[in-house]
This record gives structure tokens, C-alpha cells and sequence, in this order.
């Protein structure tokens, strides 16, 4: 018995062997058509409204898989979850076999209403966030080599950058490429193949880290580049906490080998014309592609010639201890970068996080939110995103400029990057 057509749909899946579990999918999909387990992540066919939201920000492309299925017979979720990598297309004759009209066109799967939740995309404070690079940017190489074939990299270096903690522990890697070419920019990351297996008996999936080193490399010249990795120690309530890749990094020695797989990352990337300003906004370990943005430009100023805007650097930690890398922040020209901590936990002082600074500094931040050559970028833990966007939308309005309007000029121009975890 043939089927109408409105029966066939194009399936949006998510293949599980390019998916480095960054979550960037599952936090802009709009309708939350995707979810995970500790394996794989999943797209509901009946929520999936194929609005596309998800596709570009995803730095492997491991979003972008389509199968043509009976809408019967689609993909259920439990199903992706016991994946190791993505079915074969259906065969003309399979989908015959289903009664699907040969030739019919296909269509997405309808999204299922959500009860008390009108029509139209979540309001969240991702949607400010670019999804294209800076007009100026240079061109990011991506996905040169995956999980089949990773790159055998030598560790060089690997140096603790915070004081010792009971609850973490953070460690500045130096990873040597040898001759395999590897192309990496400020902002973009790597993914990291831990040994071993997991519980059912699956290698391990990669783990992405953003590149702490400028496009020159950690040391300019050599074909090598550095990240800065944090591992947890115990979780909240004190019990010991063992990350599978962060713990490998951490122990990791001179000599050392390790696969690599990359680079991602397409928007993320910092301005490259003469007189543009950069506005960084981190916590923690997610002032490692900042460190690579001000190396560069310190670069470009020393050894180029550069006509450097300004930069400002905004960067919270709970305590001066857990504060990462920076011994050479302190040493950098007064007149090349401005920079403003904020420490959360010290001792007989008042919280401090990074938004509250930056109200401090509104008058200095308003006159970058209204100049076309500013470009903000925002990196740390997810619950960061909301207070400093809150704080940006308040600057903006008390300086007299539409926020609204404004959010929408700096996604729609490259301008706001949030890449919060």
C-alpha cells in the first residue's frame, strides 16, 4: 500500500563518531529536540523543527546528518543512544519495501506542541551570541583529521598554574605536532582521544579544549600549541571526582603521546584589521583562547607594527589562587590591555564576579558597545552567560542605546561571541 508523502520525512540525526559531547546542540536547539545519555547525543524526530539553529555553531559538524525514513519508522531516541556511529541511507527498494512512493519529495517530522509553552523559539540569552566569525577575521582550517585518523602529538611541557586545592587542580600543557601540519587560530579548539574504554566496553570519546597559544604557536616558530586544562579534585559535597580525559592531561609527562583530532571552531575567532577593540570576558580555564587573542595581538603590536585598539580583559576566579596561567599579565604595557579581576571567595571580602566589574567600568564599556570596531567575546562556566549579557544589556540602555537593536548589530555582525560550558 503506497504512503502519502507527508509520511516520508528527512530525518535530522547526530553521528556519534564525529560528536566530541560539547553540548553546543542541545543548548541552541530551540524546540529541545536534542538530548544525551553518558553515550550519545539524540534528536527527537517529533520535536526537530528543522530550523537549522544548531548547524552552524557545532564545531564538528557531527550535527549535520539527514536519513530519508518512513515517519512510521523514524529513529526513536533509545535507538541513537546505542549507536556507535550513523545507519546506511535506506535503499530505494527498503524504502519501497515501507510503501514510500518513489520519487516522493520529503518532509521534516511536525514538532509536537509542549503544553503551556506558545509557538516560536525559547527566549534564552544564547540567542545574542554570533554564529559567523568577524568580518576581518582569517580563515579557520577545520576537522582535518577525526577520530580514524588523529594526529600523534608529543607532550613538551606540562606545568601546574594554580596553586595546589583540594578541589582542583590546573595544568598549563604544551603539546609538539612534530610534522603533521595543524593550522590552529585563536578561539578555535582541539579535541583530545583519552585511552582506554569506557564501562560498556567503547573507546572513549573525545574531549574538546580550547587552544591557549596564538596561531604562531606556544613557541613561535615550532609547530606546537598549549591548553589549559583544569581537573576537578571532589565534587560539591566532597566526594573525589575522577574526569576521564582531564585527569589523563593533567598526569600527563614529558615524551608523552597523545591523539589529537581538529581543529573546530568556525566563529570564535578574533578581529584581524587595525584599530579593532576586544572585550574578554572569562572565568577559569575559559581564559584560554583570551590568552591566545592577547599573545597575538601582543605579537602583532611588538613584532608587526599593529595598530592596536583597545583591550580590555575581564577575569573572575573564586580565589587569587585558583586564578590560572598569568604571570605575565602583570607584566604586560600598561597601555596595551586593561586589565579587571574578580575574585568570588576571598577571604573577609565581598563577592566580586565579572559583571560587577564590568558595571563598574560602564562608561568606558559603553563607548565600545557603540563603536562598529569593538568585538566582545565571552568564555567559562554556562551560569556566567546570563549576568554578563544582563550587564551589557543595562550598560547599553543607560548610555541611551537600544539593546535590542544592538544585540542584533552585534550578533548579525560577528561581534558578541558567548562560548560558555
Amino acid at each position: 500500500m503506497e504512503t502519502s508523502v507527508a509520511a516520508v520525512i528527512k530525518q535530522h540525526l547526530i553521528d556519534p563518531e564525529s560528536c566530541i559531547r560539547c553540548n553546543t546542540c542541545e543548548s541552541t536547539c530551540p524546540s529541545s529536540a536534542i538530548t544525551h545519555d553518558e553515550r550519545n547525543y539524540a534528536v527527537d524526530a517529533e520535536k526537530c523543527t528543522h530550523c537549522g539553529e544548531c548547524i552552524q555553531p557545532c564545531p564538528t559538524g557531527a550535527i549535520d546528518n539527514w536519513r530519508t525514513v518512513p515517519r512510521a519508522s523514524a529513529y526513536s531516541v533509545q535507538a541513537q543512544f546505542s549507536w556507535n556511529s550513523l545507519p546506511d541511507e535506506l535503499t530505494a527498494a527498503e524504502l519501497a519495501a515501507a510503501g514510500v512512493v518513489a520519487g516522493a519529495e520529503t518532509a521534516p517530522a511536525a514538532p509536537a506542541p509542549v503544553a503551556g509553552v506558545a509557538a516560536g523559539p525559547a527566549v534564552e540569552q544564547s540567542q545574542y551570541g554570533a554564529t559567523i566569525p568577524p568580518w576581518s577575521a582569517a580563515h579557520p582550517f577545520t576537522r582535518l583529521y577525526d577520530a580514524s585518523d588523529p594526529v600523534i602529538a608529543s607532550v613538551t611541557g606540562n606545568m601546574r598554574v594554580t596553586q595546589v586545592g583540594r578541589e582542583y587542580d590546573t595544568h598549563h600543557i604544551v603539546l609538539d605536532l612534530g610534522k603533521t601540519p595543524f593550522p590552529v587560530l585563536e578561539g578555535q579548539s582541539i579535541g583530545i582521544l583519552p585511552p582506554g574504554a569506557d564501562a560498556s566496553g567503547r573507546p572513549h570519546h573525545a574531549r574538546q579544549y580550547s587552544v591557549a597559544s596564538a596561531r604562531h604557536g606556544e613557541r613561535p616558530g615550532f609547530n606546537n600549541l598549549s591548553l589549559t586544562v583544569k581537573r576537578v579534585l571532589q565534587d560539591r559535597r566532597g566526594n573525589p571526582v575522577h574526569g576521564v580525559a582531564s585527569n589523563y592531561l593533567c598526569d600527563l609527562k614529558v615524551g608523552d603521546k597523545v591523539r589529537v583530532i581538529g581543529p573546530f571552531g568556525t566563529s570564535f575567532l578574533m578581529p584581524n584589521h587595525p584599530g579593532s577593540h576586544i572585550v574578554m570576558i572569562c572565568t577559569g580555564t575559559g581564559a584560554a583562547p583570551m590568552r591566545a587573542m592577547i599573545r597575538w595581538r601582543h605579537h602583532q603590536r611588538t613584532i608587526q607594527n599593529f595598530t592596536s585598539g583597545k583591550l580590555m580583559l575581564f577575569f573572575g576566579a573564586r580565589t587569587t589562587e585558583e586564578l590560572p596561567f598569568f604571570g605575565k599579565l602583570h607584566n604586560l604595557p600598561k597601555d596595551f590591555m586593561d586589565v579587571n579581576l574578580a575574585f568570588s571567595r576571598t577571604p573577609g571580602q565581598p563577592k566580586r564576579y565579572v559583571q560587577d566589574l564590568m558595571r563598574a567600568r560602564a562608561a568606558d564599556l559603553a563607548a565600545l558597545l557603540a563603536d562598529e570596531d569593538s568585538y566582545f567575546y565571552v568564555c567559562g562556566l554556562k551560569a556566567m552567560e546570563e549576568g554578563v549579557v544582563l550587564a551589557m544589556r543595562d550598560i547599553a540602555e543607560g548610555a541611551g542605546l537600544r539593546w535590542e537593536s544592538l544585540a542584533a548589530d552585534l550578533k548579525r555582525e560577528g561581534r558578541l561571541h558567548l562560548e560558555t560550558y
